[in-house]
């Protein structure tokens, strides 16, 4: 039988198989000796020990589209990045820090602003500027309010995604708003586990509709960027390269260089000063991580 793990803990995987409902099961020890681990969102083939009790055994991991690690997940086609606009105040050097560490798995971002009613107008036009032109759509959505929901589960549909963000802004909310019974969903494997659904601790793969899948993911309040040379951060902010071109030096890094198109672009507000002051800090933090 073939389904798809919808959430790993403890050594037991819960595996959703169509039409049949979800199977708690142990992955086979030939796994640890190829150091192959189940990841939330395989596709898995299992062999069913107990129909009535729902249990068996995982007996192989079918091939993976990707990978990530943080969060620790597989066969995604896009990221759902959620900010707050207020209540937190959105970091805005942690979300370049998400949309780095995505972008470097080539899985695509979308950035959600949620809890708009927040925030007046000005502030989610600032925020829509900022990023205006960092290569990723931009939403805004409003739980209590159920605004931007239409518009969110258009970007969401006929996709598996990963909903990623720091804690506190909103990101089971919304799942719970685009999909009621996802509540009844986790309850079925929280009573198997005998733990707490409030808080999300572990990944968890949520059927929203045809073949929509969101994964509710733990809450990060920090993130190291990727292993990557200094010299490749600006591949991931699109809105340098074209000034780049205007830069005095072939391979400017955009830092002290006299004559840089991208500087001059960013002291005129044509690149926002927000974007280019993280690339500023995230350089500076990779050039003292090579030091070490």
């Amino acid at each position: 039988m073939q389904g798809k793990i919808v959430k790993g803990i403890s050594g037991f995987y819960y595996v959703h198989a169509a039409e049949s409902g979800i199977y708690e099961c142990k992955a086979k020890g030939l796994f640890r000796l190829l150091k192959m681990k189940p990841l939330t969102g395989d596709s898995v083939e299992i062999a069913v020990i107990d129909e009535q009790e729902k249990t068996g055994n995982i007996e192989k991991i079918l091939p993976r589209k990707n990978e990530l690690l943080r969060p620790a997940v597989a066969n995604i086609d896009m990221a759902l990045v959620v900010f707050a606009v207020a209540s937190p105040q959105p970091n805005l050097n942690l979300l370049d820090r998400y949309l780095i560490f995505m972008q470097s798995a080539q899985v695509p971002v979308t950035i959600c602003f949620n809890k708009m009613e927040l925030a007046d107008s000005g502030e989610q036009t600032r925020l829509a500027q900022i990023y205006s032109q960092c290569g990723c759509p931009v939403l805004f959505t409003s739980v209590k309010q159920q605004k931007g929901i239409c518009e969110l589960r258009r970007a969401l549909a006929e996709k598996t995604t990963a909903v990623s963000g720091p804690s506190g802004v909103g990101k089971s909310s919304l799942i719970n708003l685009l999909q009621p019974q996802a509540g009844m969903e986790t309850g079925e494997i929280s009573r198997k586990i005998e733990r707490g659904k409030q808080t999300t601790r572990h990944t968890q793969l949520i059927y929203l509709d045809g073949s929509a899948y969101i994964m509710d993911t733990p809450g990060f309040s920090s993130l190291y960027l990727p292993q990557m040379e200094k010299e490749e951060l600006k591949q991931f902010y699109p809105e340098f390269a074209p000034y780049e071109n205007e830069c005095r030096f072939l391979g400017c890094s955009h830092i002290s260089e006299p004559d840089c198109g991208v500087k001059r672009a960013a002291s005129q507000g044509v690149i926002h000063a927000v974007r280019y002051e993280n690339y500023r800090q995230l350089y500076e933090e990779l050039k003292e991580r090579k030091k070490y």
